[in-house]
């Protein structure tokens, strides 16, 4: 293994196009790279160590995700159960066609529609339903409430005709809440975070944490709205040209001090993280020997399961050849991706910048972070991967 080629990379991504960044890979239990470069703090030119915390935004859908899988295992739920029969209010859906006209909704939303991204649901919190459970919570956003309350947001398609990222991980982080009648953060803290020894992931960052959090900056290009869309911002951009901003270290994702985001809501570090997508590479035994999920569970999780004209609608630049899974992108086609990669790696990134690699075949993970929003994934990610590819194959 030579890890030049991915150590160059990283240096003239937190020369151009971040503040800074962090890697960290494994192989079975063996760190084999472990990396940073730039600053945690371009203000005080602060160098990064890769030690930091991070918001790791929708990288923690990985963590949703193996909850459910773990609820799939336990007989608790099943891919084809209407999501009514636990959240009643899912009962009678409309669609809003996007020209006034609203109606019934053709089909139920089912638990395979959230895990898969097609139950016709948007990444749209400012609504009258997240206004009302803001209401009825005095604030505080308790995850189950708003997923019973963002029932009566309309959706934008029938469940099961399209794929539309969407904050499906959090109205699964609801239905979680629901089913094991406890707060979505501890359970994962009993059924995932302690047994693999992940003593610094939270769902709500102290002010400890924060202090001890690497600066949060976001990518303004040159002539760009500084307002852009965190989540809109994910799909696309190359520019490296442009202002970095310090925008403090809230997640505006987070709603609320009760609301344990599936689908945003981890603060960690690189190390720690790494334990969850370690134990995912060693289908789901951890460094601990804890088991979180069996083999075949992870063989789902990373099993295309849409269709072909669901994968019309998966047109990311960054996802070209890859499919979607149980809530996570899975490589399909190395050809069409331009990846040295394995088919079936797996993982997702976030809003921030950080970007998981899960890897079975090879008992390889990978975790990457930089702290800046408008990550410009369509540029960086396939390279990252393929670098990565390229250092353990050396």
């Amino acid at each position: 293994m030579d890890f030049q080629y991915l150590k160059n990379f990283m240096d003239m991504m937190a020369e151009e196009r971040t503040s800074g960044n962090a890697v960290e890979i494994r192989i079975g239990n063996e760190c084999v790279f472990k990396y940073a470069a730039g600053y945690s703090d371009l203000e005080t030119k602060t160098k990064l160590t890769g030690d930091e915390y991070f918001n790791i935004y929708s990288c923690s859908k990985i963590t949703t995700m193996t909850a459910v899988m773990q609820l799939l295992e336990k007989g608790k739920i099943l891919v084809t159960d209407p999501l009514y029969d636990y959240i009643p209010e899912y009962k009678t859906m409309y669609v809003d066609d996007g020209e006034g006209n609203i109606r019934e909704a053709k089909r139920h939303i089912t638990i395979g529609n959230l895990i898969t991204m097609t139950a016709g649901l948007t990444y749209n919190f400012k609504t009258n339903a997240a206004e009302k459970a803001r209401k009825l919570t005095n604030g505080k956003m308790n995850t189950d409430v708003f997923a019973r309350c963002k029932a009566e947001d309309p959706l934008i398609y029938d469940p099961g005709d399209k794929w539309r990222y969407s904050m499906a991980h959090d109205i699964l982080a609801g239905l979680i809440t629901i089913i094991e009648g406890k707060p979505f953060r501890q359970y994962v803290k009993e059924n995932i975070f302690t047994p693999l020894g992940m003593d610094k992931a939270v769902y709500h960052a102290t002010d400890e944490i924060k202090s001890k959090m690497a600066s949060q900056y976001t990518f303004v290009p040159d002539g760009a709205d500084s307002n852009l869309d965190i989540v809109e911002a994910q799909k696309y951009g190359r520019s490296n040209k442009g202002t970095f901003v310090n925008i403090g270290k809230e997640v505006s994702h987070v709603l609320g001090e009760e609301f344990d985001s599936g689908g945003a809501g981890i603060t960690t570090t690189v190390s720690d993280y790494m334990k969850l997508l370690e134990a995912l590479a060693n289908f789901g035994i951890g460094r601990t020997g804890e088991r979180i999920l069996t083999e075949n569970t992870v063989e789902l999780m990373r099993t295309n399961t849409l269709t072909e004209e669901q994968l019309k609608y998966l047109n990311w630049r960054q996802l070209a050849g890859y499919g979607y899974g149980y809530g996570v992108r899975t490589l399909m086609d190395r050809a069409k991706a331009g990846s040295i990669g394995n088919v079936g790696e797996f993982g997702w990134g976030g809003a921030a910048g950080a970007t998981a690699l899960v890897d079975p075949k090879l008992n390889l993970s990978v975790f990457y972070v930089q702290h800046c929003l408008n990550p410009r994934e369509e540029f960086y990610q396939p390279r990252l991967r393929n670098a990565v590819y390229t250092s353990i194959g050396r």
